[in-house]
């Protein structure tokens, strides 16, 4: 009985530590590979020069590394938004330092408005490669109900998980790519489709998330997860990761192109 109850307390700090990691470093990685084959060479340049020739792929995982920094938790509340069903993003009572629409539309108008020190443009930045690719995971965009996702405890591939991981890192992992292998094989979208997603909003990005939403929560009796949930899925996480690089990459070179 002991050890029944010690491996349960393991398992909740475990789950605890866990929660609220964003799309996994890996999916960052991926959105940063794809960003850079669409980048113009001014803008690519210049963003390089601004990261002190440190990788966008790295730099986007950069704002999930702070989050143990105390000067950072300003920033804690950016991962994410609340649109609750049946609510529009105006209509939903919003988080009081901020949420990850906020804070990308504050983000992107001061680096295009320049007039930043080094060190604040690097830093705003690498928050904006890093939420670009937040919004694009559908939890990241809430109900406000579980956390987004991370109260929904599922067994994935017969393993402990909550439906927030499925969608940061489970599925990704399993395809068991590198990120620079899976970056090549996503990155597919045609001319129109790259003009179609780079001419639309953050606004627009947070409600594509909440689009999927039926989808996600459409889970087993018995809340375990594996091979038919992904290849339902898949496509999703796929689409996404190839947007949010690609809209990644229309950001920087509004901001940095010539």
């Amino acid at each position: 009985m002991n050890f029944i109850f010690l491996f349960l307390g393991l398992f909740l700090v475990a789950e605890s530590n866990n929660d609220n990691k964003k799309w996994g470093q890996i999916g960052h990685y991926v959105t940063g590979y794809i960003a850079q084959e669409h980048m113009s060479e001014t803008a690519l340049n210049r963003v390089n020069d601004i990261l002190e020739n440190r990788s966008i792929p790295l730099a986007t995982v950069w704002m999930d590394d702070i989050r143990s920094d105390r000067q950072y938790d300003y920033t804690s509340t950016w991962h994410w938004a609340t649109i609750e069903e049946g609510k529009t993003y105006e209509e939903t009572e919003q988080e009081e330092d901020g949420d990850i629409i906020w804070a990308l539309e504050k983000l992107i108008g001061e680096l295009k408005e320049g007039d930043l020190t080094e060190t604040e443009e690097r830093e705003k930045l690498k928050k904006v490669l890093h939420m670009i690719g937040d919004i694009h995971q559908p939890l990241h965009v809430g109900t406000g109900e579980d956390r987004g996702g991370n109260d929904v405890r599922v067994q994935w591939m017969g393993e402990p998980s909550n439906l927030h991981r499925v969608w940061d890192s489970n599925i990704i992992e399993s395809i068991q790519m590198s990120y620079s292998e899976l970056g090549k094989e996503l990155n597919t979208a045609t001319p129109e489709q790259v003009e179609e997603w780079q001419n639309s909003t953050v606004r627009d990005w947070a409600y594509e998330s909440v689009s999927y939403r039926d989808r996600i929560y459409d889970l087993t009796y018995n809340m375990r997860l594996g091979y038919d949930y992904r290849y339902a899925n898949k496509d999703i996480v796929f689409v996404r990761l190839l947007q949010a690089g690609v809209r990644i990459a229309g950001v920087l070179n509004e901001i940095y192109g010539e």
